[in-house]
């Protein structure tokens, strides 16, 4: 074909012949490190990094680990004067594969002829036995021997070894690098020179770009604003679609690969493949020949690069280049095919689902997919089924989310039918349901282990306290909880269980392991964070914090209360972060001081020793019945509230004004088996038992009270306010009179975890769910407040959401200020006040309107519109109300959420995430801490602070901005990393060092608001919408859906919360369970 000189060319189509399967690279391996597990024998072997005792030791490569007593000179420390002050060494050769011991320190090593050369200075005093044999110098270790530093008598060290240890188990942890390559061979070219290079950022795939162009398409909330972006985005790029010619021939090459065309050296494709980590365990002493690859640990991303090909030269009249994140247009789809079964290795690595390692002090984000197709991968992505994997060890799962898509879940993450699988989400009817049988199904027979749960919303946040009313209340969490017999996984992420979520939604992920216990820890369901004081040892109440969750959503479930039980068999002592949960209700400040009790409630075969009682927590209950007997038709002489009133004169109130009263099993009433009394003493003769019955203890407190106390697990002691009690008597109503139960470790409360009868571990649950945590705001203050933050030091105050529905619907003064105290904000001029008053010097709403405190992040109406994939894609996970928009117009804390890194922009994101940066001026390092979670920026999530204006207790602070009750309206649950500042007393080492290594998942500084700049509110969306319909009228059908088709919208409750209060009356099957226990009691007494 004849051409001119120009930008005509001509040239001989080629054939390009492919192999029949790809060429394997060589394995490239790296070992990272040797773990050991190891049993103490007699005295405990102690890190001297974090002062624990080691189960196991971490073994970096061609470096010693010394043994000694000498705390500063050694890695691991036996404390025994018998022990030298360096006794003897660990070295991992990862060359030779084999962990070395030495009797005294190494000097050196070297290698002749594959033999290893030991040099080494003195040994130690007592030598150094290994299977009972003392060594000479150094010898390689294996798993089974028993090493010992001090023998007891000669000759008998085998059996009379008293420090030392056992090797259980050792470790190899490897790096396995995978490369593959495709060569094609093509015929002689002849053309103009061209230097083109293009890089993609997709996945190899077998069914070319055309193909997986129009996959996006589909996959589109909004498919012809996706190809309106499509055709913009590439005259941006400038791409010059006259190489697609070139293209047509092996299009497969485009996706997930950097592609580089080249004059002289032919066509470079590399493409991103997985670096993955293997465990391999060393051989035994009795099976030498054994070695084991166990499961993948880590899939990590690495770049590889593919052989070059050659290709034809072509002509062009630029250089032209692409950059990734966009998709090529114009290129027709290829004659050349490509067998998906030859790319096996291509298509196991990517859809392999490898276990990856936790992320420790920081969170990750979700891996993105469209369609069939990833995009490019970066360091700190995680998708759901790599967290899962592998599912065959999983034993159960739990999960939490608010919305769900359960087919899809079991499909992505291939969940064996027979697994036990409970998930919890939200379902506005069967949750605000009285009706416990609605709040659980099995809905799939060929999943009969599966179980949705539906928690309850309590009635006090109902409308009119009338559950039938319904509320304000949503199932928010996103938590999964994986148990395996070796670990326990918890992953906390801002995604729900749906596709769009977790792969096409910018969504944040933590997860960490936890190892199983040798003793199950029952204490750990009950132990909390002191308030006011300095944790010192890691996150002692992780578990509390985690149990008290997961009952509260189990609590009306007995058939899933076991959950609850399981936890006891893990340890939590090295959790990474603080967990913060907010549970629905009206929660009540009290009094952070126990008081010695004198009575407690325990079954009759058990003994009781008060003194030196261990107290778990406290209930908050009410006292029912007390009208029955003090009404007027009752008690018309007058004689009964006489005596109670005398009752009452004589106890003896503590500083929160509450006295101690008797709790008895009612066993004399058929009505109830669980019947509890509640009894007023006579403090003055307290041995003569002389009562006075006030009521009973409600019917769904006395079912977890009395079998409790009964087989010894728990004993109970309570108070009441003699005020009140009185008050409600001399009224003769039928009010509520709030008992504080407070809960103490039983005689046989060792054997909690060996606890079988369903009715005792329902009971257990809801004890763990009634037990007082602090929730919400009061968490948030009871994690930040420990440390002293100082002011003058702080870079930045933030809380960025692309979230759903409510996110930003209630914010006010009083709501900033709130949520600024309790992170420990305090007013400058009194930020080093050391006044006892607990508020002196709190941020207040006057000063929060003065000078705000924090920067709220939140996507502009433009951003959205530019997404990839339209405005329908955000809007079901954005809102922000018009009129909060009003209010905060002026004030000038909005600013733009920009997506980091770059190619997330254009991607919707659904991310909580909040930060307060400190900088220090000593040495520039930052700390502060960092949130994320499933809590959106509202009261609903974080809780609306109520003045308590008319209290009958004392000690309650009704001035605070945190007030003295709080209104919580939705499930949540988040994590906070801390770094504490440098001078904290009590500051623990922790594993980050500096607050900037934890990357926040968008542009930080964030861009203030322009005076243009508007929130993508429901408003905005609605009219940009309008506004592309008028553009083009065939988005009418494709938008024609209702506004929340995919998603349950959240609610707001602007106005709701401020005219809502605690439950004062008793409820109608409150009143009749007690009038029933009257009549019995009435009964057998005449």
């Amino acid at each position: 074909m004849s051409h001119s000189s120009d930008s005509s060319f001509s040239f001989r189509r080629q054939r390009f012949e492919i192999p029949a399967s790809p060429r394997k690279r060589s394995r490239s391996n790296t070992v990272k490190e040797a773990i050991l597990s190891v049993r103490p024998l007699g005295i405990p072997l102690i890190s001297s990094s974090t002062g624990e005792v080691c189960e196991s030791l971490r073994l970096e490569p061609h470096k010693s680990y010394t043994i000694g007593r000498k705390l500063e000179w050694c890695d691991f420390v036996f404390s025994d004067r018998r022990v030298s002050k360096r006794h003897c060494q660990f070295y991992f050769d990862s060359l030779e594969k084999s962990i070395y011991l030495s009797d005294g320190p190494f000097l050196g090593y070297g290698r002749r002829d594959y033999s290893f050369a030991k040099f080494r200075s003195g040994a130690s005093t007592n030598g150094v036995f290994v299977n009972g044999v003392r060594i000479d110098g150094v010898v390689e270790l294996r798993v089974g021997d028993v090493v010992g530093l001090v023998c007891r008598g000669e000759g008998a060290c085998g059996s009379g070894i008293s420090i030392g240890f056992l090797v259980e188990k050792a470790v190899l942890v490897e790096e396995v690098d995978y490369g593959c390559s495709v060569q094609l061979s093509p015929c002689s070219v002849q053309s103009k020179q061209v230097n083109v290079t293009l890089k993609s950022s997709r996945v190899l795939d077998n069914t070319g770009l055309l193909m997986s162009w129009c996959r996006n398409i589909l996959c589109s909330d909004n498919p012809v604003s996706c190809i309106q972006k499509c055709i913009v985005l590439n005259q941006k790029k400038r791409i010059d679609l006259s190489c697609g010619i070139v293209l047509k021939e092996f299009p497969e090459l485009l996706l997930g690969n950097s592609i580089e065309f080249r004059s002289n050296s032919g066509f470079h494709s590399g493409y991103h493949k997985r670096k993955r980590v293997y465990l391999t365990e060393f051989e035994s002493v009795e099976h030498c020949d054994s070695i084991s690859k166990n499961e993948v640990l880590v899939v990590p991303e690495e770049n590889t690069e593919i052989p070059s090909f050659e290709i034809p030269k072509i002509a062009s009249n630029a250089n032209t280049e692409r950059q990734s994140g966009g998709d090529a247009i114009g290129i027709q789809q290829a004659a050349v095919s490509i067998d998906s079964a030859q790319h096996g290795e291509f298509q196991d690595d990517n859809n392999s689902g490898g276990c990856i390692l936790p992320p420790g002090n920081k969170f990750y984000l979700n891996r993105l997919q469209f369609g069939d197709q990833e995009i490019v991968e970066n360091d700190g992505e995680v998708s759901l089924p790599e967290l899962f994997h592998p599912v065959e060890s999983l034993e159960r799962v739990f999960i939490a989310t608010f919305t769900c898509d359960i087919l899809w879940f079991l499909n992505y993450c291939k969940i064996p039918c027979h697994l036990p699988v409970t998930i919890a989400c939200h379902n506005s009817e069967r949750c605000w349901s009285a009706d416990q049988n609605k709040r659980i199904s099995v809905p799939f027979s060929d999943f009969p282990n599966l179980t949705v749960v539906y928690p309850p919303f309590p009635e006090v946040i109902a409308f009119n306290n009338d559950r039938k009313n319904s509320g304000i209340g949503c199932h928010h969490p996103k938590l999964f909880v994986l148990q395996r017999e070796d670990r326990l996984r918890v992953v906390i992420s801002s995604a729900n269980l749906v596709e769009k979520q977790w792969q096409r939604i910018t969504n944040t992920v933590w997860w960490q392991d936890f190892p199983r216990l040798t003793i199950p820890n029952g204490l750990a369901l009950f132990s909390r964070l002191p308030f006011g004081e300095t944790n010192s040892n890691s996150i002692c109440d992780f578990a509390a914090q985690l149990a008290g969750f997961m009952a509260s959503l189990l609590a009306d479930v007995a058939s899933q209360a076991h959950w609850i039980l399981e936890l006891t068999k893990y340890d939590f002592k090295g959790a990474a972060g603080y967990l913060v949960t907010s549970v629905p209700g009206i929660h009540t400040h009290r009094s952070p001081y126990v008081y010695e009790s004198n009575s407690h409630m325990l079954g009759n075969k058990h003994k009781f020793e008060s003194r030196g009682a261990k107290f778990l927590s406290y209930v908050e209950a009410s006292v029912v019945g007390i009208s029955h007997i003090y009404r007027m038709s009752a008690d018309s002489s007058g004689e009964h509230l006489k005596k109670l009133a005398l009752l009452l004169g004589k106890c003896h109130e503590n500083m929160d004004g509450m006295s101690e009263i008797v709790l008895r099993r009612a066993t004399n009433i058929a009505a109830d088996k669980n019947a509890v009394s509640v009894l007023i003493p006579n403090r003055e003769d307290f041995s003569v038992g002389d009562f006075v019955q006030l009521g009973f203890l409600p019917r769904d407190v006395a079912k977890w009270v009395a079998p409790l106390s009964d087989i010894g697990i728990f004993a109970f002691s309570a108070y009441i306010c003699p005020k009140e009690v009185l008050a409600t008597a001399l009224e003769g109503s039928n009010k509520k009179v709030k008992l504080i139960i407070y809960v103490y470790a039983g005689p046989s409360f060792s054997t909690i975890s060996e606890v079988t009868q369903l009715e005792h571990i329902s009971a257990i649950c809801t004890i763990v769910a009634s037990s007082h945590k602090y929730t919400g705001l009061w968490r948030l203050k009871e994690v930040l407040c420990q440390y002293k933050w100082p002011e003058h030091m702080e870079s930045d105050f933030i809380f960025g959401k692309y979230t759903s529905s409510s996110s930003v619907g209630s914010v006010n003064a009083q709501f900033l200020a709130a949520f600024s105290a309790a992170t420990g904000k305090k007013s400058v001029p009194f930020s080093d006040s050391e006044e006892s008053d607990p508020d002196w010097g709190c941020w207040s709403a006057s000063q929060e309107l003065k000078n705000p405190s924090i920067k709220i992040l939140f996507p502009c109406i433009e951003n959205v519109k530019n997404n990839r994939s339209g405005i329908m894609a955000s809007r079901c996970i954005l809102c922000f109300s018009q009129k909060t928009w009003q209010k905060l117009e002026k004030v000038g804390i909005l600013h733009d959420a920009i997506p980091y890194p770059s190619d997330r922009v254009g991607i919707p994101m659904h991310v909580k995430v909040g930060r307060r940066r400190f900088v220090s001026k000593r040495d520039k390092s930052s700390f502060g801490w960092v949130y994320c979670g499933s809590h959106n920026f509202s009261a609903a999530a974080w809780g609306r602070p109520i003045s308590n204006t008319q209290s009958n207790w004392r000690n309650t602070r009704n001035d605070s901005v945190l007030g003295s009750r709080l209104h919580i309206s939705n499930y949540e649950i988040g994590i906070i990393f801390v770094v504490p500042p440098p001078d904290s007393a009590g500051h623990v080492e922790q594993n980050i060092k500096d607050l900037d290594d934890i990357v926040l998942p968008f542009v930080v500084p964030p861009p203030k608001y322009g005076p243009r700049d508007k929130p993508a509110t429901a408003q905005s969306m609605r009219e940009a919408l309008n506004e592309e319909r008028e553009m083009n009228e065939a988005l009418l059908a494709a938008s024609a859906v209702d506004w929340a088709e995919n998603e349950v919208m959240e609610q707001e409750e602007d106005e709701v919360l401020e005219a809502s209060g605690c439950t004062t009356r008793e409820r109608e099957d409150e009143r009749a369970y007690a009038d029933k226990l009257w009549s019995q009691v009435d009964s057998s007494e005449s």
